[in-house]
C-alpha cells in the first residue's frame, strides 16, 4: 500500500469500521517512503483519540434534557428563541460541553435559529470545549445553508479553531466540502493559514483528500482564490509534489496551470 493509500485507510478507520482493520492487514505490504512516513505520523497524531478531541454534537439524551434557549435552538424554533431573548435569556449560555445555543443550532442544521440567535446578540466567536465555533461546526457538517446564514449574520470565517489551531476553511478542505469552501473564501477566510501540523487548506485537500471530484473542486476553488500553490509542508514537500505522489492527475494539472513548482 502506498503512503497515500495508507492515509486514506486511516481516515476510513477513524470514522468507524473494524472490518477495515483486517483489510489493512491483508493488503499492507512494502515500505513507506520517508516523506510519506512523516505525513503518516502526522495523520496518526491527528486521528489518535478522534472521538475525544473532534467535534462533539449533542447526544439525544442531551437534547432531551435541554431547556430554554438550548431547547429552542435544538428544535429550530425561531419564535421561541426570539421570545426567550426578549425575556432576558442568556444567548450565550453553555451546556455541559460548553456548547452555546448557537453551537447547537449549527450542529443540528437550523439556519433560521442561528440567525435569530445572532440577531439576539449571541456571540459567534465563542468556542465549545473542543474549541469549535459555529461556522466550523457547520463547515464540517457540509451544511452550506447554515454556513452562509452564519456568515451573512455576522459570524467570522477567520477564527482559529480546534486543537490543531486550524480554521473552518482547513476543516472543509480536508473533507472536500467544496461548496462550503467557496462560501468561506467569499467571506474572507485566510487562504494560507498553517495549522500546528504544518498544513494549509490546500495541502489538506491533497494529503487528506481522496483525489475525487469534490476534493478536486476544493483545490480549484483555493487556487482560483489565490492560495499559495508553492507553500510546502514542514518537510519541504510542495502541494504539487504531494499531488504527483498520489497520482492525482486533475490536481496536478490545476496546480501546474497556477504556476506550482
Amino acid at each position: 500500500m502506498s503512503g497515500g493509500d495508507d492515509l486514506r485507510w486511516r481516515q476510513r478507520v477513524s470514522s468507524g469500521g473494524g472490518a477495515l482493520a483486517s483489510q489493512r492487514h491483508r493488503t499492507l505490504r512494502g515500505t513507506t517512503p520517508p516523506a510519506d512516513a512523516l505525513i503518516a505520523l502526522g495523520v496518526a497524531v491527528l486521528l489518535i483519540g478522534g472521538a475525544a478531541h473532534g467535534q462533539t454534537p449533542p447526544s439525544a439524551a442531551e437534547v432531551a434534557g435541554y431547556r430554554g434557549l438550548h431547547a429552542a435552538a435544538a428544535q429550530g424554533d425561531v419564535d421561541a428563541i426570539r421570545r426567550l431573548i426578549r425575556s432576558g435569556a442568556d444567548a450565550d449560555a453553555r451546556d455541559g460541553n460548553g456548547r452555546t445555543p448557537l453551537h447547537v443550532a449549527a450542529f443540528l442544521g437550523h439556519p433560521g435559529a442561528a440567525q435569530a440567535l445572532l440577531a439576539g446578540k449571541a456571540d459567534p466567536g465563542l468556542l465549545d470545549d473542543q474549541r469549535y465555533d459555529a461556522v466550523t461546526i457547520a463547515a464540517v457538517r457540509d451544511d452550506v445553508e447554515v454556513v452562509r446564514s452564519l456568515l451573512a449574520s455576522g459570524a467570522s470565517a477567520r477564527l482559529i479553531t480546534s486543537r490543531y489551531d486550524g480554521t473552518a476553511l482547513i476543516a472543509a478542505a480536508h473533507l472536500g466540502h467544496d461548496g462550503v469552501v467557496r462560501a468561506l473564501i467569499g467571506a474572507g477566510a485566510p487562504l494560507d493559514h498553517v495549522n500546528n501540523l504544518g498544513w494549509t487548506a490546500l495541502l489538506e485537500a491533497i494529503i487528506l483528500g481522496d483525489g475525487g471530484p469534490r476534493h478536486v473542486e476544493t483545490l480549484r476553488a483555493l487556487v482560483q482564490a489565490g492560495a499559495d500553490v508553492n507553500l510546502a509542508d514542514r518537510g519541504g514537500v510542495t502541494p504539487l509534489a504531494h499531488a504527483r505522489q498520489r497520482g492525482y492527475v486533475a490536481m496536478v494539472e490545476s496546480l501546474r496551470n497556477a504556476g506550482a513548482r
